[in-house]
């Protein structure tokens, strides 16, 4: 595992300090859970990006949708 430095503003560091002592976990725990939820978002939104951006891509309306969602 590799080790990366930060900084981070007082106010965000004492709060982290303070959920860690709080609930006895590491401080690194809460980074990496975190950045993990980050990530994972991150990457869902550089999906909807790229199909966003495709000049090929077809788009529907909204009734459309609802009309497929809702059918008996």
């Amino acid at each position: 595992m590799r080790v990366q430095t930060l900084r981070m503003p007082d106010l965000m560091a004492r709060k982290l300090d303070e959920m860690a002592r709080a609930s006895r976990r590491t401080k690194s725990s809460f980074i990496l859970e975190a950045l993990e939820q980050y990530l994972e978002n991150r990457e869902d939104v550089e999906i909807a990006l790229s199909r966003i951006r495709d000049p090929g891509a077809k788009w529907i309306s909204h009734g459309e949708v609802k009309r497929a969602a809702f059918k008996d």
